[in-house]
């Protein structure tokens, strides 16, 4: 085969002589009118290439009536890639119609029209090349068009694209191009201009996979949270779709019928971000955007977004952004790659790799002298504690899952102003304050400090655990814990086992703990006999409404003494 043939014609190649090649080749001199979809001559001359091939065609046509791109195979086979698609919004097509052929007599596949919908074509006609059969003219084939389709996509919630009936390729020839693209984006445009009543979120479609090892409550309860997650990050959730395999797909986590029910649904719904209940590889994570044509971003993606919201001191600006360049070195892989398509072939690829290089070799360096200042933040809170343990006053950690009311606690019982709010991880950094118990043996006032700390959450991050070694040292070097529950929340179960599990986990064990249920003022009668039979030595409060503070006060003078006598 020639090389320059080869070069020019995408798809499916094997097999395909260098007349065949050339005959393809010659499609890119074909100049269509900009006002008409396709022409009677062009169609059959695709047609007749592609019965003499005996395999389906590909044409894709730029607005100027240009073929940029001929490829052998399905639309799927064929379709452009994303990074080559030139992109203008939600509110715009791609600029490209597709002109394709198949060897049946049948309406386009679903599969078909989901990568009209993912590349955002102008429009998609398809031949039909079956029928009364074809024909042998001067010693060359015509392919024979028995029928032909014309779909496009529609800014309708009900839909994602329309098709019409059989048609002959007169009618095809004779649509007004122009009109109908223009109609469709001013559609677009309004469609797309109701959605953006706040143009700064993210408007998300969720994906959750629920495998063999996941009870259904649970998987329910971790999506519930990914959508609160999504929201305290200020995204809003407009839809979200699941699906039951044994294991995750190792390639797309998914398997490729719900890709391709992804790729119409963010259509549908008007999404601009799929988030997955789950951490993604980076390469699973190339190959769902480059399926389906958005950005895709895993669940540590979005608590780390959050972290960067929510961090205020210099402390947990500088552990956040440790966390997010630690999670996002690995998913440079591949990017040289992507700079090449960006830059077009030869002369792009050495400098996308060395870009590349230069990019991860720069985030390395930005990384080792992070986790340094986090070394010597450790160091500075090290002495922090040293002098407090030195004036021998106790320290009692409030950890607990996030939006468990840490926060509130601390502030009644310190009277201290530390924010608070209905949302998850609304404290990122540490804040200690002096409060009084009575002592365990006299009774007699004894001075305690007490830390609020970052909340927990279920498969809290590796990351997040690295970088926020500084903080989470608060919580394995103070006298005690006080595990504060949130009795109200569906979940409060499972919450105490990922906290149980997270604290089992740390490097030093921390000291004794009491549990503590908080929220009682808004729990039924049924919640709170379960829980003091499953924990009948724990404590039940409620901070906003100051139920039970007394109580607690003395059960930590007795948690204090407890903990010197250990």
């Amino acid at each position: 085969m020639a090389r320059q043939f080869i070069d020019l014609i995408h798809g499916n190649l094997q097999g395909i002589k260098t007349s065949q090649l050339k005959q393809l080749q010659q499609l890119y001199q074909q100049r269509l009118p900009s006002d008409r979809i396709t022409t009677a001559e062009f169609s059959q001359r695709l047609a007749a290439v592609s019965t003499e091939l005996g395999q389906p065609v590909c044409a894709y046509i730029n607005r100027r009536g240009q073929v940029i791109r001929i490829g052998v195979g399905s639309p799927r086979q064929t379709r452009i890639p994303p990074l080559e698609l030139p992109r203008y919004g939600a509110e715009r097509l791609c600029g490209i119609r597709c002109i394709a052929t198949q060897l049946k007599n049948e309406p386009p596949s679903e599969t078909t029209l989901t990568v009209m919908a993912m590349q955002r074509l102008d429009a998609l006609v398809v031949l039909s090349l079956t029928g009364s059969g074809f024909e042998r003219r001067g010693g060359g084939a015509t392919g024979y068009v028995s029928a032909a389709y014309l779909a496009h996509l529609v800014p309708h919630p009900e839909a994602n694209w329309t098709v019409t009936p059989a048609l002959s390729l007169e009618v095809i020839a004779d649509q007004a191009f122009d009109d109908l693209v223009e109609g469709l984006e001013e559609e677009f445009r309004r469609e797309f201009v109701a959605q953006q009543v706040d143009s700064d979120h993210d408007r998300v479609l969720i994906v959750g996979l629920q495998t063999e090892k996941t009870h259904a409550q649970q998987f329910q309860d971790g999506l519930k949270e990914l959508e609160r997650l999504i929201e305290t990050a200020g995204g809003e959730v407009l839809h979200t779709l699941t699906q039951k395999r044994p294991r995750p797909h190792p390639r797309t986590v998914v398997g490729e019928g719900k890709v391709q029910e992804i790729a119409r649904s963010v259509q549908t719904v008007g999404a601009n971000l799929v988030v997955f209940d789950r951490d993604l590889s980076p390469a699973q994570v190339r190959n769902l955007e480059t399926q389906i044509g958005l950005r895709v971003v895993d669940r540590t993606e979005v608590i780390l977004d959050i972290f960067a919201q929510r961090a205020q001191s210099g402390a947990g600006k500088l552990q956040v952004e440790l966390a997010q360049l630690e999670y996002r070195l690995p998913r440079l892989t591949g990017r040289g790659q992507a700079m090449s398509r960006l830059g077009g072939g030869i002369g792009t690829r050495g400098p996308g790799e060395t870009k590349l290089e230069t990019e991860r070799r720069s985030i390395q360096q930005r990384i080792t002298r992070l986790q340094r200042e986090v070394t010597q933040l450790q160091a500075h809170r090290a002495r922090m504690r040293q002098r407090r343990q030195h004036e021998e006053v106790p320290s009692i950690a409030v950890v607990g899952y996030t939006n468990a009311g840490k926060s509130t606690l601390l502030n009644v019982l310190t009277n201290a102003e530390i924010y608070t709010a209905d949302q998850l991880f609304a404290t990122l950094d540490p804040t200690t304050r002096r409060t009084v118990v009575p002592d365990a043996i006299t009774q007699e006032p004894l001075s305690v400090l007490l830390t609020d700390t970052v909340g927990f959450i279920h498969e809290l991050p590796p990351s997040l655990v690295d970088a926020f070694r500084a903080t989470l040292e608060e919580v394995t070097e103070a006298t005690a814990l006080i595990h504060l529950v949130d009795l109200s929340h569906p979940a409060w179960q499972s919450q105490i086992r990922s906290v149980m599990t997270i604290l089992s986990d740390m490097a030093i064990a921390p000291g004794p703990s009491l549990l503590a249920f908080n929220k009682i003022d808004q729990i039924d009668g049924d919640t709170l006999m379960l829980a003091k039979e499953e924990h009948p030595q724990a404590l039940f409060i409620s901070a906003s409404e100051r139920l039970g503070l007394e109580t607690l006060r003395h059960r930590l003078g007795q948690l204090v003494h407890y903990a010197a006598s250990c």
